[in-house]
């Protein structure tokens, strides 16, 4: 097996897990509890599920704030998510409640990169790490941004200097 293939292959979950608790810190919490329609019939949480969960999480830290999606709307700047990796540690089931944790963890440029862990209340259970890379869109030329506009940039600049 090459360099570049040992590189690529996803660490075994005890290494993601010690290197997550460490990490983990100072982070917006976003509480879920799973419905059943959020479930399969075996009243397992269905994999999109927590994308979904993710995506309410980063909203509401966005809101958090001060920068309300649909003012982003208003200003015809859109968020794709561009890249997105998730590891699923355990699975969550119908009735059980977790804990969304979510943070900004780099802005580069358009480029806004998020990171995530899905926990179980008393944080005992990871159920989740994932990342996603957004960036933003000018809605009316459905291109890339050359920049953020002011006012979402200011606020995210307050929301990176409380993780350092």
């Amino acid at each position: 097996m090459s360099q570049q293939t040992n590189q690529n292959q996803l660490p075994p979950t005890s290494a993601i897990d010690s290197v997550t608790n460490a990490v983990f810190e100072n982070w917006f919490e976003y509480p879920i509890k799973a419905q059943p329609h959020h479930t399969d019939y075996a009243g397992i949480v269905w994999h999109g599920t927590y994308l979904t969960w993710m995506e309410e999480a980063r909203v509401e830290c966005l809101r958090s704030i001060g920068i309300e999606f649909s003012d982003l709307v208003a200003l015809g700047c859109d968020l794709p998510v561009v890249e997105l990796s998730v590891r699923y540690h355990r699975s969550i089931r119908l009735g059980m409640s977790a804990i969304i944790k979510t943070r900004m963890s780099e802005v580069t440029g358009v480029r806004m990169n998020w990171d995530y862990s899905i926990v179980s209340p008393d944080r005992q259970d990871l159920y989740l790490t994932a990342q996603v890379t957004l960036v933003a869109l000018d809605k009316e030329k459905g291109k890339i941004m050359r920049q953020l506009p002011a006012s979402v940039k200011d606020a995210l600049d307050k929301i990176a200097a409380s993780y350092k």
